[in-house]
């Protein structure tokens, strides 16, 4: 059977992106004497939190996602990050391809509280599933064949948590992003000029402590 696998044999930050971009390099691998012509190659990503022990303070962090962590047997479950895809050119026994995977700090977005959330010596359980099409023929066929991939063909991997923090510190240093409504926005904006405030840091370094939050 005509068949390929999958196995994730590293990661890297992309620095010069026009957004946060993490690169997974991707091994595949074609079934013997089997002669890949292009594979039109779609990845959906997925994380697995399950996968993995939490400590105290990122259990704090994830109780807006998961609930209270006597919960988590029943809330805690895998869900989507992303969708990529990539063509992978000719080839025959195996071949490692570069899977670029845009990210964003929106904190609307429920990847990233959970990758927020933990702590830099850890990892990320991710699963990856993948589909597309093969142009390919089988050393003893004449002609090309075109068969979808093998449904059924996935790869786990464990994303260093810190990789994921370094490419924020490098695309946002010292920073964040958060999304706020325009009528919040706008009374901030008067709150930070009555209070003659310089920055949003200050402004709202300011209401953090007026509600007796600790910075």
């Amino acid at each position: 059977m005509n068949t390929l696998s999958f196995e994730v044999v590293g990661a890297r930050v992309e620095p010069y992106a026009v957004q946060p971009t993490i690169t997974l390099e991707l091994g595949v691998t074609a079934s013997e004497g089997l002669l890949v012509h292009a594979v039109a190659l779609q990845c959906q990503i997925r994380v697995e939190p399950q996968r993995r022990r939490y400590t105290p303070d990122e259990a704090v962090h994830l109780v807006e996602l998961f609930g209270e962590p006597s919960r988590w047997g029943e809330t805690m479950r895998p869900f989507l990050w992303t969708h990529v895809n990539t063509t992978v050119a000719g080839f025959t026994g195996s071949t490692v391809v570069e899977l670029a995977v845009p990210c964003t700090y929106d904190m609307e977005v429920a990847g990233t509280k959970y990758l927020h959330a933990l702590a830099p010596n850890g990892e990320i359980p991710l699963l990856l599933l993948f589909s597309g099409t093969m142009f390919a023929r089988d050393g003893t066929a004449a002609g090309v064949s075109v068969t979808p991939v093998a449904w059924h063909e996935d790869a786990s991997f464990r994303l260093p948590t810190q990789l994921w923090r370094d490419m924020m510190d490098r695309y946002f240093p010292n920073g964040g992003w958060v999304n706020v409504s325009r009528p919040v926005l706008d009374s901030l904006a008067r709150f930070k000029t009555r209070r003659a405030l310089a920055t949003w840091d200050q402004t709202l370094e300011a209401l953090l402590k007026e509600a007796g939050e600790d910075l």
